[in-house]
């Protein structure tokens, strides 16, 4: 059987936790159990006083009506561009009734949207929490598995949604050989009319293992990453992301003068090279090499030792060096505040005009990514 706990409170976001008895033993099934079972008990641990949580998307994918519910992006690319979606509670579990849907053929673009129950609105100035599950049963070496929360309303395009569409948010795991191995968090920023990455990389997991990951956003312009329910980032957005100028810039009518002078040593005026110390050559004949015994100059030529490192070259001579009286130190260009700066108190307002849909546009090298247990809160 399987047990759903939402844990809601006024400081900790959803959380759901599952746990599958198991009737056969797998190792990779018991020890996803173990891992739900301790995210639940350190969820306990943290519960506090139930408080009310507007629930604007949720997705378990247990009955066969997901079909109607999603949107495959079939104008987005050719059909043989676009994987199949697999209906399944994976090849590692505890219950086949809990499913979810997975990407079943490799080398393939994933398309796929729904409307949500109710839009978000950045504007009602509210906690934005988004929360999934993401199994990767393939041993994944390249592809993505973030979602996506999408504008649009009533003109969004399902059929049509893909890499180009606008967004509000993408967040999470994106994988593609050893050194792109990331937790993507982007947000959409209406004055810049860009997308802005987080500028420090979070890692994801990579291994088989159901993983939990959560993004909050509060209107206090700061924001907060869980994975599995460890806080793997936080911070205010104009710190973690460009959305505003800096505060200094450069003086523009400041420049270095003349006849500053940063070079901290200097050559010794009165060291002189030593006479003859040019002649000295790098390389010299071997003094302990021999005529071969059955060398012949008429057949083999003259007979020359061969060359080794001459010990008394020193390579080229340069003055010594000695500390410089004139040296003032790294020069420093002055700062000024800058006029174009100014604090932007809705940066958090990813949804200005309400988001109403939410997606997967994916790409992945390996299929066999299962994603189940969706949320946005």
């Amino acid at each position: 059987s399987s047990k759903h706990v939402p844990l809601i409170s006024s400081d900790i976001p959803i959380f759901r936790f599952v746990f599958h008895w198991q009737t056969t033993y797998n190792p990779v099934a018991f020890i996803t159990t173990i891992m739900k079972l301790s995210l639940f008990s350190a969820a306990l641990s943290l519960l506090l006083p139930a408080a009310s949580a507007e629930v604007y998307f949720k997705e378990q994918f247990n009955d066969d009506g997901w079909t109607d519910r999603w949107t495959i992006s079939s104008d987005w690319k050719s059909k043989s561009e676009l994987g199949e979606w697999e209906h399944t509670a994976g090849e590692w579990h505890g219950d086949a009734d809990d499913k979810g849907i997975k990407t079943s053929q490799d080398a393939r673009f994933y398309g796929l949207s729904a409307p949500m129950t109710k839009s978000f609105n950045s504007g009602d100035k509210k906690d934005l929490v988004i929360q999934y599950s993401v199994k990767h049963e393939q041993k994944i070496d390249c592809g993505g598995a973030y979602i996506k929360l999408l504008p649009g309303g009533d003109k969004f395009e399902s059929t049509k949604f893909g890499g180009d569409s606008p967004y509000g948010v993408m967040f999470g795991p994106d994988i593609c050989g050893t050194s792109n191995k990331r937790t993507h968090v982007i947000f959409h920023y209406d004055k810049k009319d860009d997308n802005l990455l987080i500028k420090k990389n979070v890692s994801c997991e990579t291994d088989q293992l159901s993983h939990l990951y959560t993004l909050v956003l509060r209107p206090d312009n700061t924001f907060e990453v869980f994975v599995d329910n460890k806080s793997v980032r936080s911070g205010k957005l104009d710190d973690e992301f460009d959305f505003l100028p800096e505060k200094e810039i450069k003086d523009p009518d400041q420049s270095k003068p003349s006849d500053w002078v940063e070079a901290k040593m200097m050559d010794d005026s009165e060291d002189v090279k030593p006479e003859g110390y040019d002649d000295i050559p790098a390389e010299i004949p071997d003094p302990e090499a021999e005529k071969p015994d059955d060398w012949d100059d008429e057949d083999d030529g003259e007979w020359e030792p061969p060359m080794v490192d001459n010990p008394e070259y020193q390579g080229p001579w340069s003055p010594k060096q000695i500390p410089n009286p004139d040296y003032k130190g790294a020069w420093h260009h002055p700062m000024i505040p800058n006029l174009e700066y100014e604090y932007d108190e809705e940066m958090y307002a990813v949804c200005k005009d309400g988001c109403t849909h939410v997606g997967f546009e994916i790409w992945q090298g390996e299929s066999g990514t299962v994603f189940y247990d969706i949320i946005f809160t």
